[in-house]
């Protein structure tokens, strides 16, 4: 990563508006930032490795971040891809002093870096708020990957490229189009597809009038999508 950047008022804003913080009050938000560095990252730095000493938890500012596991044998398998708002490693703040994954950075990213150490110690003095609002925000990622595991045993590869498009074009009419926030490949992890595998899926919907251009995706046919 980057050297420590300064506070200043776009990253305050920023770090309020994180799903970790956005329920606490001013007073508790105060409190946890003062345990927060923040940093740049660039695509493919590494912000730590499986097995490291666990020593900061995180908050994704602007940008994303993928979380992965890799094999003896140097096989990947993306876990999860953060994007602003969300935070990963904060499941050691009640336990654990290693991290159990790799992290990466997928794009230029700012980070919001909290010491594991000071923020335990807070927690423990300050009548439950930081514990509560973490829970809270682990909560949240334990019903998304519950979401993301339903999701990948229900649906063939292409019903989840689907899905995704039908996302990201909600409230739009046909025909709509929209541009991806990151590269095709970190969808691919984020779906759970190989990407050979996004690749053929696209291929299949361009039968149904979905066309992408780099990472302009085109959609005709918003009711084709639904039917699959």
């Amino acid at each position: 990563m980057n050297r420590t950047l300064l506070l200043n008022e776009r990253k305050k804003t920023l770090f309020v508006e994180t799903k970790l913080t956005s329920s606490m009050d001013m007073a508790t938000m105060n409190r946890l930032m003062e345990c927060a560095t923040f940093a740049n990252c660039y695509p493919r730095d590494v912000v730590f490795c499986e097995g490291d000493r666990a020593t900061h938890f995180y908050s994704v500012l602007s940008g994303y971040v993928r979380l992965y596991r890799q094999s003896s044998e140097g096989r990947e398998a993306d876990i999860r891809v953060c994007g602003p708002g969300d935070s990963f490693g904060d499941e050691l703040i009640f336990g654990g002093d290693t991290y159990e994954y790799h992290a990466q950075a997928a794009d230029k990213a700012m980070l919001a870096r909290y010491d594991l150490n000071k923020v335990r110690s807070i927690a423990e003095n300050d009548n439950g708020m930081i514990a509560r609002a973490i829970a809270s925000s682990l909560s949240g990622q334990l019903e998304e990957t519950m979401e993301c595991i339903a999701n990948d045993r229900l649906n063939t590869a292409v019903q989840r490229v689907a899905n995704f498009i039908l996302e990201n074009c909600e409230g739009q009419d046909a025909p709509a189009s929209f541009r991806l926030s990151f590269q095709k490949s970190l969808l691919a992890g984020k779906l759970g597809l190989a990407p050979e595998a996004l690749s053929r899926a696209f291929a299949s919907l361009k039968e149904l009038g979905v066309n992408v251009h780099g990472r302009i995706i085109e959609i005709e046919d918003m009711d084709a999508l639904r039917r699959l």
